[in-house]
């Protein structure tokens, strides 16, 4: 484990402007192993129960998984490959048993004690990766709007506004199975800032303003900050908001 930096962490929920929350975050430290951290975010769909028990079971799978998951012999993008599957299908599960029509994104980012980082996605929830203010990279939406954005046909900028912004190209819980995009960061940095969070969220923001946010405020604060303004841009009519951060602070900042 590296000396040169310590975690901090927060994570924030809010219902936005619907009646209900269907979004799940959770942020789990390895029970046996320090410095191994997992942040899985879940954004339900679905009616008012079927959103919610699908993010619910993704919160569920990562439990279970992150309480067997051993960083020394693992096999971190297989183990986060088996999370979005095993989710996928107890999801597909929970539909024949039920009225609804239950779905999900997911997000999940797994550090490991040597400071090496896996992330997947499916969905459009995202994670984002910056060095202090510095944009580095961040997941590509599985939607209608990034398909087009991927052609040429339209900006990022007109994506956020796009009509069909909401059409998902693939999630948890539906007929296919998911797709699935894995990263890899081979050595997280002190300076290194990681958030996972919904559409709910970012939604309101451009890349350099959340860098901005992550880069001058706490976790606990960037967190709280970011639910409050996207709740001013909702006006009235914003989504359910989750994200988790997790920032590398310098030893002895």
């Amino acid at each position: 484990m590296s000396k040169g930096y310590r975690l901090t962490a927060s994570t924030g929920i809010h219902k936005g402007d619907r009646d209900y929350q269907q979004d799940q975050v959770i942020l789990l430290s390895h029970a046996r192993v320090t410095g191994c951290v997992l942040a899985v975010l879940a954004d339900g769909m679905g009616g008012r129960s079927g959103g919610r028990k699908a993010s619910d079971q993704v919160m569920m799978t990562a439990k279970q998984l992150f309480e067997r998951y051993s960083p020394e012999t693992d096999d971190t993008p297989a183990a986060l490959m088996q999370l979005v599957q095993e989710a996928h299908t107890v999801i597909k599960l929970t539909a024949i048993s039920s009225e609804e029509e239950p779905h999900s994104t997911v997000a999940a980012f797994l550090i490991n004690p040597g400071g090496d980082c896996y992330w997947a996605h499916a969905g459009d929830s995202r994670i984002y990766h910056y060095h202090g203010s510095k944009f580095i990279k961040r997941t590509m939406d599985h939607s209608y709007v990034q398909v087009l954005v991927n052609r040429g046909e339209i900006t990022e900028e007109q994506a956020s506004n796009h009509p069909q912004s909401n059409i998902l190209m693939g999630c948890l819980g539906t007929e296919s199975d998911p797709p699935v995009d894995i990263h890899f960061i081979p050595k997280l940095r002190a300076g290194d800032v990681l958030m996972a969070c919904s559409d709910g969220v970012w939604h309101y923001f451009n890349t350099a303003e959340i860098g901005s946010i992550l880069s001058s405020l706490s976790a606990r604060e960037a967190t709280e900050f970011l639910i409050e303004k996207a709740r001013s841009r909702g006006h009235g009519g914003g989504d359910n908001l989750s994200l988790v951060v997790v920032k590398l602070e310098p030893l002895g900042s």
